[in-house]
């Protein structure tokens, strides 16, 4: 691989062996050399940075369905300009930015508006909800709602509301467990007045996600982050179309169960993420995870359905396949795939 120092207005490449001159050389041979030159730009940065090595680049492009990148930059330092540069070099060419709180969800949407790359969820996340109610009362939470209602139609680039739903871990008590409901439930009525998919946070709490949205309503576009169940759940989810979207937790031992409702699940209803900066898939699990680590989990995702991942065209037709669904569930236009259109 080459490591870069500069390339001059002469089409010239300056490496640590000398110049490589780039002006007789055909465009696929160029491209290629300064693709290397960019990776080695990426990899000494995040070297640096002490973060995990960029994985072998996926060979079709995929999305990174669901991180906070700015949870990121305070968890391992990564600067947001080049999480989206570490992604594209590993082929993920699009992520969507998950706000969990106001701030949060204000800073998604400024960093989509401004990123043709990314896509924006806005939301305040269950446990937050219920803990803001318990500290300074339901008005306060009322405040952020309405400013969540607002932000969901805030930038054609907001495409979802989320994530909302239930985390029984977190809250154990019944009142707020029970605060976390009706919180559920307004993102919902949110979710269905805006057109915006539905990004679901489920933890502990599968029967009740179901209960609460066969109450009022599955919306059309529905995803499961995260997902954490197994086949009965899945199959209750996928009956009113939602998708599954499984992140690195998927590649854990543990999470048998998880592989098993990734198997039962339709190709089309299979979504990809990180959840960045948390559940690094194996073999980072331990480290501080990213969007460029995505291709881990969709090698794994592939191998768990019995793709043959060393078929370099095969596992191009999964990553096709995955970022079609993407496009279905937070494109622009979901009711069709359109090239270029995200």
């Amino acid at each position: 691989m080459l490591t870069k120092k500069h390339v001059d207005k002469e089409n010239k490449l300056t490496t640590r062996n000398g110049t490589v001159h780039t002006s007789n050389m055909d465009i696929t041979t160029r491209e290629g050399i300064m693709a290397d030159v960019k990776r080695a730009e990426i990899e000494s940065q995040l070297s640096k940075a002490k973060l995990p090595a960029l994985p072998e680049p996926l060979p079709a492009l995929v999305t990174d369905n669901h991180t906070h990148a700015d949870a990121t930059v305070e968890f391992s330092g990564l600067d947001p300009e080049l999480n989206l540069s570490a992604a594209a070099v590993v082929g993920v060419h699009h992520i969507v930015e998950v706000g969990c709180d106001q701030p949060s969800s204000e800073w998604a949407v400024d960093f989509a508006a401004t990123h043709e790359q990314v896509v924006a969820a806005v939301a305040l996340h269950p446990n937050d909800g219920a803990r803001m109610a318990a500290r300074q009362g339901p008005e306060a939470v009322n405040d952020v709602m309405r400013r969540i209602e607002q932000l969901a139609t805030a930038h054609e680039r907001v495409r979802a509301v989320g994530e909302t739903g239930l985390d029984y871990f977190r809250i154990q008590d019944p009142a707020g467990q029970a605060f976390q409901r009706e919180l559920f439930a307004r993102h919902i009525e949110i979710a269905q007045r805006t057109g915006r998919a539905l990004v679901i946070h489920d933890r502990d709490a599968h029967a009740d996600v179901a209960a609460v949205l066969d109450e009022h309503g599955w919306p059309p576009r529905t995803i499961l982050h995260c997902f954490s169940g197994d086949a009965e759940f899945a199959a209750t989810c996928l009956e009113h179309d939602a998708w599954l979207s499984f992140a690195g937790s998927v590649t854990f031992k543990a999470n048998g169960a998880v592989r098993d409702a990734l198997r039962s699940t339709p190709a089309d209803k299979v979504l990809v993420e990180t959840d960045a900066p948390y559940l690094t898939p194996v073999p980072m699990r331990g480290r501080p995870n990213a969007p460029y680590l995505v291709p881990h989990t969709v090698r794994f995702l592939a191998a768990a359905r019995g793709i043959e991942t060393s078929d370099e065209q095969a596992l191009a037709a999964w990553c096709r396949r995955l970022d079609a669904n993407t496009s279905r569930a937070y494109g622009s236009n979901p009711q069709a795939i359109v090239t270029g259109t995200w």
